[in-house]
């Protein structure tokens, strides 16, 4: 378990409940995503489309966008589950490369935990850093800013 009580297990249990929330007329892919905050809170979201598709969003980033909006800044794991629209999941669903930079803003790849469930209780699980490897993130602007900062001075 990630967090102060909430198992994987659970975690995943909540993402496929969350994943009955999707509205996705036009894919019928349905993705469900359940993020557990540092202090043990859990937020779900799923994904949700658009007939224009560009201002569809996804499961893990209706989530994230849900917990920012309560304060939440620290984060544990989050759990992802996705297939056919009205058929249990059978397959892995990986977050999506907009997703995985969302999660690189808010988490330390080095120990947030993305958890993959092809069913209740078969599920593995990745560090962020795993999946977004030689990530950008809010750290590479701070070095960037010292840099320039210190090497731009005159004396």
């Amino acid at each position: 378990a990630w967090g102060m009580s909430v198992s994987d297990e659970e975690l995943v249990h909540l993402a496929i409940e969350a994943r009955d929330h999707a509205y996705v007329p036009y894919s019928h892919f349905s993705v469900g995503a359940a993020l557990l905050t540092s202090g043990g809170t859990v937020y779900q979201g799923c994904n949700i489309e658009n007939a224009a598709y560009t201002p569809s969003n996804c499961a893990e980033r209706t989530a994230f966008f849900k917990a920012v909006y309560e304060g939440e800044r620290s984060f544990s794991a989050i759990a992802v589950v996705g297939g056919a629209e009205g058929q249990a999941i059978s397959d892995w669903c990986a977050p999506c490369g907009v997703c995985r930079q969302v999660m690189r803003e808010f988490c330390d790849p080095d120990h947030f935990c993305i958890i993959l469930a092809r069913s209740e209780h078969e599920y593995r699980s990745t560090l962020l850093r795993e999946i977004l490897p030689e990530s950008f993130g809010p750290d590479t602007l701070e070095r960037a800013e010292t840099t320039t900062t210190h090497s731009g001075e005159e004396g």
